[in-house]
């Protein structure tokens, strides 16, 4: 199986290159499943049911959240329709939406996907690790589900790394987002979990973080509430990594990062 799997969309210019280069690389790499982090999709704050709807139509297979899932106010009524709208799991029971969803491919192959939020420097959710540990007892990797797929969304490095390692051996893909700067530490763990730390975003790099920079650097500079941030505009860099899995464990066999437009230095797996 091959999975690509796509960091924070920043904005306009963040929707914009996953729509350019998504449909070569579904062609280019056979690809068969995509996930993507939309939490910053719609002006840097949440996403719309319209941005979902152009995500899918782009190619996109499935998307995930994170702390600013809420931010755009129609989302917590449209949320529950949409199956392929993943929150953060560990919000508490009752809260709108789903955070694992099980796909099923053309080809009758399945694919667990699951969505944590952490909680160093982040909201006082449910303990994510027990949390997925609870979930994992339902699916085996190999047998009731062909590919697991984790998205920890979080600020902590160490947080994100310690459930890598949690998960290693018993999911194909663990991935985190929230920082929107991609870590260098692609890799497959020991029992065959492919792993990076943070993806990275789909955005405008000649920013802070996705953000015009003028507006956020004078919060830094001046520690007074100033102009709301908006998203940069400029050409977008699409992060993501490309993972290969054994059709017969799940584990990986392969992963490389993809770096595709803008100003970061440029990786492709083409």
């Amino acid at each position: 199986m091959k999975i690509l799997c796509c960091g924070d969309v920043a904005g306009r210019s963040g929707r914009t290159v996953v729509c350019e280069h998504l449909p070569r690389l579904r062609s280019d790499l056979g690809l068969d499943f995509v996930v993507v982090n939309g939490e910053n999709a719609a002006r840097g704050f949440g996403i719309t049911e319209k941005i979902c709807k152009q995500l899918y139509e782009a190619g996109v297979d499935a998307i995930t959240t994170g702390n600013h899932v809420w931010d755009q106010r129609e989302i917590i009524s449209y949320i529950n329709g949409d199956p392929r709208l993943l929150r953060p799991h560990n919000y508490p029971q009752g809260t709108p939406g789903r955070g694992s969803a099980v796909f099923t491919l053309g080809d009758g192959r399945k694919v667990l996907l699951l969505h944590l939020m952490t909680r160093l420097f982040m909201d006082a959710l449910d303990d994510p690790f027990a949390c997925v540990q609870a979930e994992l007892a339902k699916y085996r990797l190999g047998k009731s589900v062909d590919a697991i797929l984790m998205d920890i969304h979080g600020e902590a490095t160490s947080e994100k790394t310690a459930m890598g390692n949690f998960l290693d051996g018993r999911a194909s893909v663990v991935f985190g987002t929230h920082s929107h700067v991609p870590t260098s530490d692609t890799r497959i763990l020991p029992g065959g979990t492919a792993y990076q730390t943070d993806l990275g975003m789909c955005g405008d790099y000649d920013s802070v973080i996705g953000m015009k920079k003028e507006a956020a650097i004078a919060r830094f500079v001046k520690k007074v509430p100033g102009e709301r941030l908006t998203p940069a505009e400029g050409e977008a860099t699409l992060c993501a990594i490309y993972v290969e899995l054994d059709d017969k464990t799940g584990l990986a066999t392969g992963i490389e990062p993809i770096r595709l437009g803008g100003c970061l230095s440029q990786i492709s797996p083409l």
